[in-house]
């Protein structure tokens, strides 16, 4: 029974997510971007271009453009991916023609800014529940599979070369103001996705490892697990080796205890997306 009631929660969680997404990407077109004939980055850029440049409605090249990339999303990552990304495609494409949404402000920074702000968040917000409403990240992960390029080289170059026809078949200031769109928007996706909050994975190898997890365990109130581990340089030892988990502004004060309890010890930071459960959510920040 909780296993049932646990997988409806996540569907609901991840329907709410995605109408809110279709909600605030909607709403940065109709609202910002379409009126001043602005452009973005991706799939949705390249919608806008050819809405901009032939007149033709962009609730119909939405849902046209990105019909190849659903096709990817089925054979890359699966049906029920490929089935919501359908769905919520088709959403905003008529959440494009229904909801009312009206021009806030005539001002390019801002209508660059805040067009991308609610349009990557909308993006983020889709991704979040499961899908997607722009499928660049599909194709560049589609084509990163068959390069030696990565998805985020990828989507750097097809992003290049939509700026690039903006400048030519528009005019570069109109490309310059899509740089900033995108660059809102990919901020605002990468804030959404990874989560509000920001987690560092440290590793600690030090022969003061005792030390090191006491400091951790009583004094920052985090959670520490240990690997037992074989040294590779110089005299072969078995080692203790600490993992933890700990918040952004945590960082520094960790550091300075490790630097204070031993200034040789082998330090690696990793930034961690999100995470679930454990000590670090538990406990407020000391």
């Amino acid at each position: 029974m909780n296993h049932i009631k646990n997988r409806n929660t996540r569907f609901i969680k991840e329907i709410l997510l995605i109408i809110a997404g279709v909600t605030s990407a909607c709403f940065g077109l109709k609202s910002f971007l379409m009126p001043s004939h602005f452009i973005d980055g991706g799939v949705t850029g390249i919608s806008l271009l050819v809405s901009t440049l032939t007149g033709w409605n962009l609730s119909y090249l939405i849902a046209i453009i990105n019909i190849p990339f659903v096709i990817l999303g089925y054979r890359q990552i699966g049906k029920g991916f490929a089935l919501k990304t359908a769905i919520a495609i088709a959403t905003l494409s008529l959440a494009l023609i229904i909801l009312p949404f009206q021009p806030i402000t005539h001002d390019k920074l801002l209508i660059a800014f805040f067009g991308g702000l609610f349009l990557g968040g909308g993006i983020g917000l889709a991704m979040r529940g499961g899908c997607v409403i722009d499928g660049t990240e599909v194709l560049a992960l589609y084509i990163s599979k068959n390069s030696i390029l990565t998805v985020g080289n990828i989507i750097l170059i097809l992003n290049i070369i939509i700026f690039a026809f903006a400048a030519y078949f528009l005019n570069i200031e109109t490309a310059l103001y899509a740089i900033l769109t995108y660059l809102s928007a990919s901020s605002t996706i990468d804030f959404i996705v990874n989560g509000l909050e920001q987690y560092t994975g440290v590793t600690v190898i030090s022969d003061h490892q005792e030390a090191i997890k006491d400091f951790i365990i009583n004094d920052m109130k985090r959670g520490v697990t240990i690997y037992k581990g074989e040294g590779g340089y110089g005299e072969k030892k078995d080692i203790d080796i600490i993992f933890t988990v700990v918040t952004k502004l945590e960082m520094s004060k960790l550091q300075t205890a490790i630097r204070q309890i031993d200034s040789d010890a082998f330090v690696i930071q990793q930034q961690i997306a999100d995470l679930k459960g454990g000590v670090v959510k538990r406990h407020a920040l000391h």
